[in-house]
C-alpha cells in the first residue's frame, strides 16, 4: 500500500518536514517514492508548498494520505 506522509528533517527542537510518496512498510525517515512538497511548522507564518498535480496523481492511484497530511493538503487546496 502507497502512502502520502511527513518525514522528519532539520536539526533537534527545529524539525520541518517533506510531504513524501512512500510504501507504508519503509520507516518514517527511509527510502521514498516520490516527494511532492515540504512543510515547516517553525517558521512564522507556518510555510507549505506543495505540488498540487502529483499530489492529486497519487490520490487517484490510490495513495493513502495520514490524517496530518489530509489536513496539510485540505490547507493546500488539494482537497
Amino acid at each position: 500500500m502507497v502512502k502520502i506522509r511527513l518525514k522528519r528533517m532539520g536539526m533537534k527542537k527545529m524539525p520541518f518536514y517533506r510531504v513524501v510518496v512512500t510504501d507504508s512498510r519503509s520507516p518514517r525517515d527511509g527510502r521514498f517514492i516520490e516527494e511532492i512538497g515540504y512543510y515547516n511548522p517553525v517558521s512564522n507564518p507556518v510555510e507549505l508548498k506543495l505540488n498540487g498535480e502529483r499530489a492529486k496523481y497519487w490520490l487517484e492511484t490510490g495513495a493513502q494520505p495520514t490524517d496530518t497530511v489530509r489536513g496539510l493538503l485540505k490547507k493546500g487546496g488539494v482537497l
